[in-house]
């Protein structure tokens, strides 16, 4: 409440100009590539994209709820129990619809040595989406971990502590094509993937054959409903992603992004949002699979 005789302007001008200040003093940051960033710089970014909210779109369950809008599926059993609290005379009509819940959202990110200058960046990404979205991560580089448990702490450096415990691979090569089978045969297939939102966060350097990478990403399509791949090197004026895994897994793809910069997440979030799978823009994907290959 503001004070007796101050009026409107007043009350919000300092307020106002504080966060005008700060959004001026972090701006220039926005923009600059995640591995351009000095030290201090990294840690500022750091906080800023842990407060970063991200959201899946919604899907419809097999269980059903309760509800008083006119349907056309009457719950005759509540309408009768209803009924027995007005002396048997049905005066309200109760209807029923499905439920829906937000889908899944899995991170599988790579913490390998050709990503060692996003890694830090992105692992504050992991522990916000696990901590405020109840989102599944896992790293790899030769091999999968599983880092859920470890980033669900509320601390920040506590979480990237636990995590930086339960790798051993970190900055290692990339084996990408293994990475998604494990993941696939360990988590997706037990219902982890199936209908949810995964965004793989990779260069795509892979060791493994790019046939390798492709069926693998062939078995993660049947089960997700949306593939997101954060890719920071995609803004390179020399990336070509039209060879390697990259090419590999491009046609599995739903949309294909860079994630290079805290403005560049922005994207991020707005295709992990995104309801209906769309083609990526400018890229090659006459392999792709068709629409009744994979999980809505």
């Amino acid at each position: 409440m503001a004070p007796a005789g101050d009026g409107p302007e007043n009350d919000e001008a300092p307020e106002r100009e504080s966060v005008l200040m700060v959004a001026s003093a972090e701006q220039p940051l926005h923009d600059t590539s995640f591995a351009e960033l000095a030290p201090d710089e990294v840690a500022q970014i750091r906080t800023l994209v842990r407060r970063i909210r991200l959201s899946t779109p919604e899907r419809v369950t097999r269980r059903v709820r309760k509800t008083s809008t006119t349907t056309p599926r009457l719950d005759l059993r509540r309408t009768v129990r209803a009924a027995q609290r007005t002396g048997g005379e049905p005066l309200r009509l109760v209807y029923r619809r499905r439920r829906t819940r937000l889908r899944r959202l899995i991170l599988l990110c790579d913490v390998s040595g050709s990503m060692e200058p996003y890694t830090r960046v992105f692992l504050s990404l992991l522990q916000g989406a696990v901590s405020g979205a109840q989102a599944e991560a896992s790293v790899f580089s030769t091999r999968l971990t599983r880092l859920t448990r470890q980033l669900a702490v509320q601390n920040p450096d506590q979480a990237l502590a636990r995590a930086a415990a339960s790798v051993d691979d970190w900055a290692g090569g990339t084996r990408l094509a293994e990475s998604l089978r494990r993941f696939v045969d360990e988590h997706g297939r037990r219902g982890l993937a199936r209908g949810a939102v995964v965004v793989v966060i990779s260069d795509g350097w892979a060791m493994d054959e790019p046939e390798m990478v492709g069926a693998q990403m062939a078995r993660l399509r049947r089960l997700a409903h949306r593939i997101v791949w954060v890719n920071p090197r995609k803004v390179a004026r020399d990336h070509q992603p039209a060879v390697g895994g990259m090419a590999a897994a491009l046609p599995y793809v739903d949309a294909f992004v860079s994630g290079h910069s805290y403005a560049a997440l922005t994207e991020v979030a707005a295709d992990i949002r995104a309801d209906r799978s769309a083609p990526v823009q400018n890229q090659p994907f006459q392999n792709r699979p068709p629409e009744n290959q994979r999980t809505r």
